[in-house]
């Protein structure tokens, strides 16, 4: 054979090496297989529009599959670039300017433009829009891959607000399609930038998404992904079980310990900004008892915050003194009242209250069942009589936003942030689920958000959190942590990759042999 015979011959087998590299490489690389979280409460369609995301994490769960913004939480990072390559804060605080990533598509094919960007910040109006929208004094689209927000004045929480799960305002939504099905369209076939591309919504049942192979951060190792309403806990655990799950979200103490029994199953607790508290609507009425502060205190002295804690949370969910998260930036680090009871039955004596005094129903968040029951039995206990009332979740957070819960209720919630979030939407008298609220907390609210010096800021932002611990403005119960079940199929869950959620990292998931 002549040498160029064997040339020829040489590079024919290099180039079929070479098709079978890329071949296999390629095939390695597509999705495949079927992951099942089983959620712990029905899935409501409004999670599939960014606008109107209330202030609670649960919603995530779906919005960060299909949605995506400039800057959201990443693995390892409270806040990272997303569709956004960079963005700018100008010296005064007053203009951030951010770049998009080149050939970022939509799942229907569309451009990603900054026009979406724009149009998507104008239409939100979930949790902080009020807040976002005063401050915000323009939103300019430079050019296609450019947009600039000026503020009205510095604002140092701009980037809290609009990059994190403190609200959904920069998850980003193609205008042309809204603009064409409208709102209500867009819920039942809901088009995003994210990592999973909506299938279908069978209501009450279950979602199922696919990949989307041209996400810009990394391609999903899992096909397809079913988010399950399952809001039985004992049903998340035997779905577990049998296979029929990998995921089992949220699950309440004895669940918990259920799992720990099955050397085939993991647990593990979450490391999300999620809060348990009481509250007290009535505290701003003259005539209402619970305008008297000593039925406030007796109501945080009669709860056991502790055996709360390793009933309900095996232990993991540390007893809380103030509602704000301690994971959070600018957190008052405060110990929990303590449990006495006898203090309890004291004060509500010296309130004129010997006897105790009905309180009414006591409607708590869904889907917590061992806290709720706790919480209802000790203050039963020392005299404060209440009734349980069963709420369906989406309806729960209706009746709080639309004031509709009377007297004392329980609460629980988990989006990001910082403390200045919680006090916006909580203690600030104009926040969106703040009953009333005080002309001095008011007033320190206004001062941090304008101060810069990041010390000065803490310190107004603790004086919050003191003051609503010196008025009892609300009854603190534990920082949460999510236990969350992990079935034998998956070789990475992904859960805490992500800081301050309790939802896996989606597209990080992968299943055994993928």
């Amino acid at each position: 054979m002549d040498s160029r015979a064997v040339l020829r011959r040489t590079l024919v087998l290099i180039g079929a090496v070479a098709l079978t590299f890329v071949v296999v490489q390629g095939t390695a690389a597509q999705p495949a297989g079927e992951a099942v979280l089983a959620f712990h409460v029905t899935i409501a369609p409004t999670w599939f529009d960014p606008s109107t995301a209330p202030p609670q994490i649960t919603p995530f769960g779906i919005l960060h599959a299909l949605h995506d913004g400039l800057v959201k939480p990443l693995p390892g990072q409270k806040m990272g670039n997303s569709l956004a390559e960079s963005w700018t804060e100008s010296p005064d605080g007053l203009t951030y300017e951010f770049k998009l990533r080149r050939g970022l598509k939509f799942h229907n094919g569309e451009p990603v433009t900054t026009e979406d960007v724009k149009f998507s910040f104008d239409r939100y109006k979930g949790a902080g829009a009020t807040e976002l929208h005063a401050r915000v004094r323009q939103v300019e689209v430079v050019d296609s891959l450019t947009i600039r927000f000026q503020l009205k004045e510095p604002w140092p929480d701009f980037m809290t607000f609009y990059g994190t799960t403190a609200t959904a305002a920069g998850l980003v939504v193609p205008k042309k399609y809204v603009t064409q099905v409208g709102d209500e369209g867009f819920r039942r076939n809901p088009i995003g930038a994210g990592p999973y591309k909506f299938v279908s919504h069978t209501p009450g049942v279950e979602v199922v998404l696919e990949a989307y192979p041209a996400y810009w951060r990394k391609v999903p190792s899992i096909k397809r992904l079913v988010i399950k309403s399952v809001p039985d806990g004992t049903t998340r655990v035997a779905m577990l079980k049998k296979g029929e799950a990998d995921i089992a979200a949220a699950l309440d103490g004895p669940e918990g310990e259920d799992v720990r029994r099955d050397p085939r199953l993991t647990l593990l607790a979450s490391r999300h900004a999620s809060i348990f508290w009481i509250e007290f609507t009535e505290q701003w009425d003259p005539k209402s008892p619970w305008h008297d502060k000593r039925l406030r205190l007796a109501v945080n002295h009669a709860i056991d915050r502790q055996a709360i804690n390793e009933a309900a949370c095996l232990g993991f969910c540390p007893p809380a003194g103030v509602i704000v998260p301690r994971v959070m930036d600018f957190a008052l680090q405060v110990e929990p009242p303590a449990y006495d009871p006898k203090k309890a039955r004291q004060l509500l004596a010296e309130a004129g209250y010997p006897n105790g005094l009905d309180a009414g129903e006591f409607a708590a968040i869904p889907g917590f069942a061992t806290t709720a029951e706790a919480v209802v039995n000790y203050l039963n206990a020392v005299g404060v009589r209440v009734r349980m009332r069963p709420m369906e979740r989406a309806a729960f957070y209706a009746a709080w936003r639309e004031k509709k819960l009377r007297g004392l209720f329980l609460v629980g919630v988990g989006n990001s942030g910082n403390a200045a979030s919680r006090v916006q939407e909580f203690m600030y008298s104009k926040g969106g689920y703040a009953y009333g609220g005080y002309p001095d907390i008011d007033d320190l609210f206004q001062q941090q958000a304008r101060e810069r010096d990041v010390r000065k800021r803490e310190a107004l932002l603790y004086r919050i959190q003191q003051l609503t611990i010196d008025r009892a403005m609300f009854a603190p119960v534990m920082d949460f942590r999510a236990l969350m079940a992990v079935g034998p199929r998956l070789a990475e869950h992904a859960i805490n990759l992500v800081p301050m959620t309790p939802w896996p990292s989606y597209e990080d998931m992968r299943l055994k042999g993928n």
